[in-house]
């Protein structure tokens, strides 16, 4: 019987596990790695998102969160010829413990020297320095708030070439504040706002101008009125104040005392700067206060930068331009200001569901912050559409305002004038 020897090369053998194991091993620290890749590049986007909302993720955040300590310090390690004022203050040293709390603050939005902003993500209104909606309107499920757009530089607004635009006086820097008599708007056409139908008086009127309207960015305008599809839209002509002039020729109807101011600070104010509006539009606030101790609502009228499905609602068949209540934060008294935006939006929610898209809080973080509100009690900023609406669906609100502003008047003065009970 012939013997069957079988020999097993186990070198051969034991060099292909190896290679099959360093092969499985190479697979697995490579499927390992993307995943790790990818979960890095989820989890920076996610950062990036979250630090794009930090107040510190700016340079204008990084100044408002910096000590001016730190500032000189910092400078004074860049720039040997400069010298802090402050050298000899504890303060002044750029200490571990300067450094610890803005990079904590810069990663987290915590600061570790006001507990507060522990909880600010948590409830709205903490973070005093975010944006906030105070009351949401029936029209504003979503929560979107106002959206804000620089002017377009001079010289590239396609809508109103600057050819057409009146020549400033150069005598001018300061706005004659001069309350007008008369709200008819320079250079505008009469016959886009109906007028007072005198042959039907109010049944009742007031003795004074107790409503002023005015306008700190006046050529806001709109796409459909102006063309355009880039940019925000603005002209000399055809802009807001066309809804201003409206407000209060309706309030007149209702008997209730208006003026409106249309004018123009670009055209009127030498080197005009468009960040500073509100400061130019104060100066105009504070005339008219000067000249009427009767004055009881201060309303700025603007249109908000927002398209057309966050800025319109259709009540009754009819396609209405909502507004947003705009309070600033910046304003020590703020909460007065909010009272009254508070009962003409229960006013017009009654009357016009779905009108209002709420009351929103700024700071200065995004904006001017206290909008001259702090200059009286019965101030406030109302964006009237968007850029998107047309002049008719804003003159459909307008109406719809100034009639709840009308009862608002009279039922506070009947209040005012009810006998006293004993």
């Amino acid at each position: 019987m012939k013997r069957m020897i079988v020999t097993f090369n186990w070198s051969r053998g034991s060099r292909k596990w190896r290679n099959l194991l360093v092969t499985g091993r190479t697979f697995a620290i490579m499927s390992i790695s993307s995943m790790a890749f990818f979960i890095a590049i989820g989890l920076g986007d996610m950062i990036h998102q979250r630090t794009a909302a930090s107040p510190v993720s700016t340079m204008k955040g990084f100044a408002a969160n910096v000590s001016g300590t730190m500032f000189s310090d910092m400078l004074e390690m860049e720039v040997p010829a400069f010298t802090s004022e402050h050298k000899d203050s504890t303060d002044s040293v750029l200490s571990t413990k300067q450094v610890s709390a803005f990079l904590l603050q810069l990663v987290t939005d915590i600061n570790p020297n006001n507990p507060q902003s522990l909880l600010a993500r948590e409830m709205p209104g903490l973070a005093t320095d975010e944006p906030f909606l105070i009351r949401k309107g029936s029209g504003n499920e979503t929560a979107i708030g106002p959206e804000d757009h620089p002017p377009i530089p001079a010289g590239t607004d396609t809508n109103v070439p600057d050819s057409h635009d009146p020549i400033p006086d150069e005598t001018d820097n300061i706005p004659d504040t001069t309350v007008p008599e008369t709200t008819e708007p320079s250079g505008q056409d009469d016959s886009q706002t109906p007028p007072s139908d005198d042959s039907n008086p109010p049944a009742k009127s007031t003795d004074d101008q107790v409503v002023f309207i005015y306008h700190s960015h006046n050529r806001e305008s709109w796409f459909p009125v102006v063309g355009g599809k880039s940019n925000d839209p603005t002209s000399t002509k055809q802009n807001i104040t066309l809804v201003g002039k409206r407000i209060a020729s309706k309030l007149e109807e209702l008997g209730i005392g208006a003026t409106d101011s249309d004018y123009d600070y670009p055209t009127m104010i030498k080197n005009y700067k468009w960040v500073q509006s509100y400061k130019y539009s104060r100066q105009i606030v504070k005339e008219a206060l000067a000249a009427n101790k009767e004055l009881k609502y201060i309303f700025d009228i603007h249109r908000d930068s927002q398209k057309r499905k966050y800025t319109t609602t259709t009540i009754n068949g009819k396609d209405y331009a909502q507004l947003f209540f705009i309070i600033g934060q910046e304003n020590p008294n703020w909460r007065e200001n909010e009272k009254l935006a508070t009962e003409i939006q229960k006013g017009l929610e009654a009357k016009y569901p779905g009108i209002s898209r709420g009351i929103w809080g700024k700071t200065s973080k995004e904006g001017n912050g206290e909008y001259n509100q702090s200059l009286s009690a019965g101030s406030l900023l109302i964006e009237i559409g968007g850029v998107d609406n047309t002049l008719e669906e804003s003159y459909r609100t307008a109406d719809a305002l100034a009639e709840v502003v009308a009862d608002l008047y009279w039922g506070d003065a009947a209040k005012v004038s009810a006998p006293k009970e004993s």
